[in-house]
């Protein structure tokens, strides 16, 4: 039997990216998926993607009366991974603090709010996705470097507040996303461009952080910490 037959799993932000390459593997290894964003075509689309594997569940993360409502409803889960958020990125003093304060409610605070009001059993875990910034910081994406390093200390912090529930942080470097935007011909010359300049000289794929989320998901003695999955990034 598979560690994870039947077992109840929610994957917030799993309609794309990380998130949906997540819920593929828990699902593959046997847990019942629920993944959840606030786009339902998105979630139908990758539902269909992911061969109807997966449950579906719209819950928009920076509002708090919906978290609280959507929870409320909710029985226990085992497990929950959130790979929520793209945020806006820019210097501090070109990004607009209407654009700063959206990305921190969004991404931090989204998955604040999750963890204040989710119902995990007894030795079940929480999953959060940070990024590589909070260690290498960029001069053009400060804020981004703030939230990754608040969510790995929230993390931190809520494995001591939650316990036996284990609380993990999984810390992405570049990945090929949805994310990234611009042309096929401008998203390669980036990539090119970064992995040609990283250790592992390719990029990350959404596989890559799936196989960390598996692992810190199935591995009882794994708590408050933080897996970093950057190609060597960090050192680089």
């Amino acid at each position: 039997m598979s560690k994870l037959e039947g077992k109840k799993v929610l994957v917030v932000g799993g309609s794309s990216g990380i998130g949906e390459a997540s819920a593929q593997a828990l699902a593959a290894l046997g847990a019942e998926v629920t993944i959840a964003s606030r786009d339902p075509a998105k979630l139908q689309a990758a539902a269909e993607r992911l061969g109807g594997a997966v449950r579906t569940a719209v819950l928009d993360t920076s509002n708090d009366a919906a978290v609280e409502a959507f929870f409320a409803a909710q029985g226990e889960y085992d497990h929950v991974v959130i790979s929520a958020a793209q945020t806006a990125s820019g210097p501090v003093r070109q990004l607009p603090l209407v654009d700063a304060y959206a990305a921190m409610n969004s991404k931090f605070w989204g998955s604040y709010r999750v963890a204040r009001a989710v119902k995990i059993a007894a030795g079940g875990s929480l999953t959060l996705v940070s990024g590589f910034l909070a260690n290498r910081p960029s001069k053009t994406s400060v804020l981004q470097g703030a939230i990754n390093a608040a969510l790995e200390s929230l993390g931190r912090g809520l494995a001591l507040e939650l316990s036996p529930v284990r609380v993990n942080t999984v810390s992405p470097g570049m990945v090929a996303t949805p994310m990234w935007g611009g042309s096929d011909e401008a998203r390669t010359a980036k990539f090119d461009a970064v992995a040609s300049r990283l250790p592992a000289q390719r990029i990350g794929q959404p596989e890559d952080l799936a196989n960390a989320v598996v692992y810190l998901v199935t591995t009882p003695y794994a708590t408050g910490s933080t897996v970093l999955v950057d190609g060597g990034g960090i050192i680089a």
